[in-house]
C-alpha cells in the first residue's frame, strides 16, 4: 500500500506516522511539506518526499498521489487535517483515501465551544468550562473557579497560546490579550494532575466499531514534556512521555467519550482524573503525538487503520509491552546541496 503522510515537520505528529509506517514495515511510504527543511524529508523511511505550496495546497497533494499512485493519505498535523479534511471529496472521487475520522468528528473536536457544549449535551463529565467571544462576555462570567486555564478555542493542539491564571484579573487580562488577535477564548476549570494525566488513543473502524485504545500516565520529569510550571500549576506540552499500562477504568471511559461522539479512526483523548472520573480537556480527531510510543508498546494505530480500512475487518492488537515510554530529540546534519528543492 502506497501511503502519503502530508506534513512532516520536526517533531511533529507527521514524522511520527513515519515512523509507525516504517515499524509495520509493509508500506511504501510518501512524505510533503510546504518547508524544504522539514526533518521528515531526511529521518529516512521514505521512498521519496516532496516539497509542495501553502497556495494551492490541497490541489497540488491531490496531483502528487495521482502522479505517484498513492492510495491514503494520512495528515501529519492539525492544518493539514483541516485543509485536506475540507476537500475529501476531491479525494475520494480519485480513488485516494483520506485516512481520517469522519468530517462530523473533525468538525465538533476542532472547536473546543462545539466540543465541550457536545459532551455536555450527551451528559459526559467535563471541566467547568465557557466560551468567551468578546470581554462583556467575560466580564459577565460569575463563579469561574480559579485557578483556570485559558486558551483558544480553535487551534490550540500542542498547548499552543494555552495558559494558567491564578486570579480573576489574570484571567481577564489574558483573554483580552487573545481576543485582541481576533481568537475566540475557552476559559476552563484547571483539575490538579494530583490524580494523574491520562493520554488516551481510541482508534474505531470507518463503520465506528471500536478496534482498542491504550493509555498512557503521563511523566512530568523533563522539560520536554512540561509546556507550563509555576506555584499556581502544570500544564503539558504536546510531548507525552510516561507510563503505559493497562488502566481498563481509564480506558473504559474514555472509549465512551468516543463512542458517544460517533468515532470513525483515530481519537485522542487528554484528560486528567478526579474521584476516579476522566475529565477531558482536550480530544483530537486524529493521531496523536504519542502514536509512536504506542505503537512501539505494541498497538501501531497507524498500521490498523489502514488493515482495517484496506481488508474491512478489525485487526488483532497487541500484546501490549507495559512499561515506560521516554523520549529525547533528535537530529540530523543536512548539506547544503541536499536541501530539499520544490
Amino acid at each position: 500500500m502506497r501511503v502519503l503522510v502530508a506534513g512532516i515537520g520536526g517533531a511533529s505528529l507527521g514524522t511520527e506516522v513515519l515512523k509507525c509506517l516504517e515499524l509495520a514495515g509493509t508500506y511504501d511510504s510518501f512524505g510533503c511539506d510546504v518547508s524544504p527543511y522539514a526533518f521528515g524529508h531526511y529521518q529516512g523511511g521514505t521512498l521519496k518526499t516532496f516539497v509542495v505550496p501553502a497556495d494551492g495546497y490541497v490541489e497540488a497533494v491531490l496531483d502528487l498521489c495521482q502522479r505517484h499512485g498513492i492510495e491514503a493519505v494520512i495528515p501529519g498535523g492539525e492544518e493539514p487535517l483541516q485543509l485536506l479534511a475540507s476537500a475529501s471529496k476531491l479525494f475520494e472521487h480519485a480513488g485516494i483515501w483520506l485516512a481520517i475520522n469522519a468530517p462530523t468528528v473533525v468538525t465538533t473536536c476542532s472547536d473546543k465551544r462545539r466540543l465541550f457544549s457536545r459532551l455536555t449535551d450527551l451528559g459526559l463529565p467535563v471541566p467547568w468550562t465557557a466560551a468567551v467571544a468578546d470581554v462583556a462576555t467575560m466580564r459577565n462570567l460569575k463563579d469561574i473557579p480559579l485557578p483556570c486555564v485559558v486558551k483558544p478555542a480553535t487551534g490550540s493542539g500542542g498547548s499552543a497560546s494555552v495558559y494558567l491564571a491564578a486570579s480573576l484579573a489574570e484571567a481577564r487580562a489574558l483573554v483580552d490579550g487573545l481576543l485582541e488577535n481576533g481568537r475566540t477564548v475557552l476559559v476552563q476549570e484547571y483539575v490538579p494532575e494530583d490524580g494523574g494525566e491520562f493520554s488516551i488513543g481510541t482508534l474505531s473502524r470507518t463503520d465506528t466499531q471500536l478496534i482498542g485504545s491504550i493509555v498512557m500516565k503521563r511523566l512530568f520529569h523533563a522539560k520536554l514534556s512540561v509546556h507550563l510550571r509555576s506555584n499556581t500549576g502544570l500544564i503539558s506540552s504536546g510531548y507525552g512521555q510516561g507510563l503505559i499500562d493497562d488502566f481498563p477504568d481509564i480506558r473504559l471511559q474514555a472509549e465512551r467519550i468516543a463512542s458517544a461522539l460517533g468515532n470513525a479512526g483515530p481519537l485522542d483523548i487528554q484528560g486528567r482524573v478526579r474521584d476516579g472520573i476522566l475529565l477531558p480537556f482536550e480530544i483530537n480527531p486524529r493521531f496523536s503525538g504519542s502514536v509512536f510510543l504506542r505503537a512501539m508498546a505494541g498497538f501501531n494505530q497507524v498500521d490498523a487503520f489502514l488493515q482495517s480500512f484496506r481488508t474491512g475487518s478489525t485487526p488483532e492488537i497487541g500484546p501490549v509491552r507495559h512499561g515506560f515510554y521516554l523520549r529525547s530529540l533528535s537530529e540530523v546534519f543536512v548539506p547544503k546541496a541536499a536541501v530539499k528543492a520544490a
